[in-house]
């Protein structure tokens, strides 16, 4: 899911391993005490990064936090950040941009990296089964195209933008970034340099050796997986949908458009990870269809373990530095 959720008894009920409740109308109750935290966007306070909240649709009431470095507003040199607009994990189920392990997370690669963060809040499911989430992340970017919010029209460096994503996460990075290669044209002045895909959230029909060797992993067990996608998905598909599964029929007709965009894709994974499987059989799909791919995966670690364990959190971060100055 996110990579903030603390090991569960992986043989239980999935939808009490989420403290989910399913109600007879197809929504959901969550259970799970999820603290948030509020945008600071005063620049006298003596923090590193500044965060405010920018519309995207009022009527959806979807929007983007965006993360500045305060030292973006000292910098006498005029030189612009590297934009990086964030889709947060949650198995698409839960979570918002403004949950606090979400905002902590978007303040350190603000600050790490020396970027500007935008971080998409979308509809969830299963009250809006995908696509919904990938159309938010589309309008996204376009409200972040035609904004004239100060903070990006004078610190943001349009021409340099990288969509990332953690999880399922990744996964709406990974779909909505096809979707506007598919439109690059009319993105501009937005220039789309490539996607950072964080332990992105696939799966399929047909268990990989990774789901069958962790089916009772006990921060991402099988079960739980499983729920998300039935949760998650159109209503009558099963889990080689698209959406799910990118390998099927041979990968997306819009690989050839990132292909002749020249985007550059990082993909990072573990293979204590349930998922690990999946994200290996991506890099591999990416190749054949001749994308500039880089493929970062570890030994041992769990889903989500980049939170967890602050080593491997400071070499995530090192690899997307290296990976966004490429």
């Amino acid at each position: 899911m996110s990579g903030q959720d603390a090991p569960i008894n992986p043989t239980g009920d999935p939808y009490q391993l989420l403290q989910i409740v399913r109600n007879p109308d197809g929504t959901i109750t969550r259970a799970l005490n999820i603290p948030e935290t509020p945008p600071t966007s005063d620049p006298s306070l003596s923090i590193s990064v500044l965060s405010k909240d920018i519309p995207i649709n009022q009527s959806n009431n979807t929007w983007v936090r965006i993360y500045l470095p305060r030292e973006a507003l000292d910098n006498s040199s005029h030189l612009k950040l590297p934009l990086i607009v964030y889709c947060h994990g949650g198995g698409f189920v839960l979570y918002s941009a403004a949950s606090s392990h979400v905002h902590d997370h978007c303040v350190r690669l603000a600050n790490e990296l020396r970027v500007i963060i935008a971080s998409v809040e979308y509809h969830l499911t299963p009250e809006h089964r995908l696509p919904a989430a990938y159309d938010d992340a589309v309008e996204a970017l376009y409200r972040i195209k035609t904004t004239q919010d100060d903070w990006l029209t004078k610190y943001a460096d349009f021409s340099n933008c990288f969509i990332t994503g953690m999880s399922a996460g990744g996964n709406i990075a990974y779909q909505a970034g096809l979707r506007v290669a598919a439109e690059a044209d009319h993105l501009g002045p937005l220039n789309i340099r490539g996607l950072i895909l964080q332990q992105p959230f696939f799966g399929g029909t047909q268990r990989s050796e990774s789901e069958l060797r962790l089916v009772t992993d006990p921060t991402l067990p099988l079960c739980v997986s499983d729920l998300l996608w039935e949760l998650s998905l159109p209503i009558g598909v099963d889990r080689d949908h698209e959406y799910c599964n990118p390998t099927v029929g041979g990968g997306s007709k819009l690989l050839e458009k990132i292909r002749l965009l020249g985007w550059k894709v990082l993909v990072t994974g573990c293979d204590g990870d349930l998922l690990f499987d999946r994200q290996v059989e991506l890099v591999k799909l990416l190749e054949e269809h001749g994308v500039h791919v880089v493929g970062h995966f570890s030994v041992g670690g769990c889903h989500g373990v980049d939170f967890h364990d602050s080593s491997r959190g400071k070499a995530f971060l090192e690899q997307v530095k290296n990976f966004i100055l490429i």
